[in-house]
């Protein structure tokens, strides 16, 4: 009997958007087959502590989007650089684990923060490496690369902390018009955004983006359709069918996305022209190589009268719930939700295999 690849799921996280990550997690354990993977479940609670299950219980019989940690001897440690990548516990040793499934959205996750350490240890993992994931998060680099890349994106202003005081609202709508979107540069799931039409919302704005972040965005509105792509590979990837969110609400806000059973709509795939799908797949793929990702991304856009196409931003952790673009556009496209996570492992253990043959002294 083959041996089944010991799998280490990563969820949670110190970030608003922890407990999305629990739900995509546990839809992530659930779909994967468990003939082929022995999964281990490594949880992170809200203050940064790990800790690991063999069990994967932390991932069963729980309420939707909670987890209890429990201080204990399950609390984990890393073991950076060593030739079979052990994570140790206070008592005992995990052992090997093959390849580590990051499912942590937002920053100390999706940022190249984990990235990091889990290539120091020597640990194959999904997702984009260090670099792609830091782009993918900070919103200011990403958009200053596409733009240098001649990728389409909207206007958009930055400013740190330090400035906050300084930041005038007739200058930014005189440079990008009325609405515009306040958000934080590192953060997702819509998290801390503001749509302002009005100079009295603009405080506002302001102080719930610097509640997140020391840097934030000031950007256009693109008025059109909201359109997503997925993007599965390494070096040659390939891009799903686009979908459409139509949203009731002004945009499509962290309530919209996870909290309004109805707050929007998904089409799958999107009604759009043939010519569209393939200018959108190409557009996903670029942008995709321009930030350094690898293994998989969602990539998402603004369409304009049908026929002028923006990219708004790489998602290099998107989300895995019932409801999630991600997965849903790939099973459009003939690859099921199974079958998407044994491609994504695959992937990973192709990458460690290539970067494992590198020569790291003279």
């Amino acid at each position: 009997m083959k041996k089944k690849l010991r799998v280490a799921i990563l969820f949670g996280g110190k970030s608003a958007e922890h407990e999305i990550s629990v739900i995509s997690a546990r839809n992530i354990f659930q779909a994967m087959d468990k003939k082929k993977y022995r999964i281990v479940s490594i949880g992170i609670d809200k203050q940064g502590r790990w800790f690991f299950d063999e069990g994967a219980r932390l991932l069963q019989n729980q309420q939707q989007s909670q987890v209890e940690f429990q201080v204990s001897r399950n609390s984990t440690a890393v073991l950076p650089g060593a030739a079979q990548a052990p994570m140790l516990t206070s008592n005992h040793t995990l052992g090997q684990v093959d390849v580590v499934f990051p499912v942590l959205h937002g920053p100390f996750g999706e940022d190249g923060t984990v990235q990091g350490l889990l290539k120091l240890a020597n640990v194959a993992f999904v997702g984009a490496g260090v670099l792609g994931s830091a782009v993918g998060m900070d919103k200011d680099v990403m958009k200053r690369l596409l733009r240098d890349a001649k990728i389409p994106i909207a206007k958009f202003l930055v400013f740190e902390r330090s400035l906050a005081g300084k930041i005038d609202f007739a200058k930014v709508k005189r440079t990008l018009g009325l609405p515009f979107f306040v958000k934080p540069a590192n953060l997702g799931s819509s998290v801390g955004i503001s749509m302002v039409s009005a100079k009295q919302q603009f405080g506002r704005a302001l102080t719930e983006a610097f509640r997140y972040d020391n840097k934030i965005l000031i950007e256009e509105s693109i008025r059109g359709r909201e359109i997503e792509c997925s993007v599965l590979g390494n070096e040659k990837p390939i891009a799903s069918l686009p979908g459409e969110i139509v949203t009731r609400h002004d945009f499509y806000s962290y309530d919209a996305k996870y909290l309004d059973e109805k707050g929007a709509q998904l089409i799958i795939p999107a009604a759009v022209s043939k010519d569209l799908v393939r200018q959108v797949q190409t557009l996903a793929l670029r942008t995709f190589k321009t930030l350094a990702c690898e293994g998989m991304a969602r990539v998402d856009f603004f369409l304009r009268n049908n026929r002028e196409i923006f990219v708004n931003e790489i998602n290099t952790i998107p989300g895995f719930t019932q409801i999630s673009m991600y997965p849903k556009l790939w099973e459009a496209s003939g690859m099921p939700y199974t079958r998407l996570i044994d491609r994504l492992i695959q992937l990973a253990l192709e990458r460690n295999r290539r970067e494992r043959k590198l020569r790291t002294s003279l």
